[in-house]
């Protein structure tokens, strides 16, 4: 009977301590030390509305805006609750497809050049919200001819928005295309 006693009385105490007191605890370490960061990291627009997290990719079709990296999450694209590649193969037949019509859309907005593959094939977790430095580039001169804007007040917005590595020398240049587009959204309507 003792063994069970004490066998419930550690089942509580290390409920509480790992359910109730640790999770609390790093809450509100994370609140006190990265507030911005612990809430989502959301952006919001000139109005004051929630736009989106800068850590999750955004949808952006409209030829006015720079293109995010493509999405492989299921039910609709940059779906954080599914997040995950498509885990299709380079040779499968789908895929191939898929990328072909990245490709099409791209010609079709009159994009020259040859493609950077981030433009093209999806994230491991389909939810990237940046694309490099080059996958924008190559997107400044449609954007510029839709918002009539010259080509080098859109490259100095992508230049200001350009995110170097990680503590100097982790991970590769890129651009977070949310903030690219509200800002760019900021010189156009500014």
């Amino acid at each position: 009977m003792k063994e069970i006693k004490n066998g419930v009385l550690l089942f509580v105490v290390l409920s509480l301590l790992t359910g109730v007191l640790y999770p609390a605890a790093v809450t509100v370490l994370a609140q006190l030390i990265f507030p911005w960061q612990a809430n989502g990291s959301i952006l919001y627009g000139s109005d004051g509305r929630a736009i989106g997290s800068s850590l999750i990719g955004q949808p952006f079709s409209d030829p006015k805006y720079f293109w995010p990296r493509p999405s492989a999450t299921t039910d609709f694209p940059y779906n954080a609750l599914a997040s995950g590649g498509s885990n299709l193969g380079p040779t499968n037949k789908e895929l191939i497809s898929q990328v072909g019509e990245r490709v099409k859309t791209f010609r079709e907005s009159a994009v020259q050049g040859p493609l950077p593959a981030d433009l093209v094939t999806a994230s491991g977790s389909g939810l990237d919200p940046h694309i490099t430095p080059e996958a924008a580039m190559i997107q400044i001169p449609r954007i510029a001819k839709t918002r009539h804007l010259s080509e080098d007040v859109v490259k100095d917005l992508v230049q200001r928005h350009l995110d170097g590595r990680q503590l100097g020398l982790l991970g590769s240049p890129r651009v977070n295309v949310l903030k690219l587009n509200l800002a760019l959204d900021a010189v156009s309507t500014g």
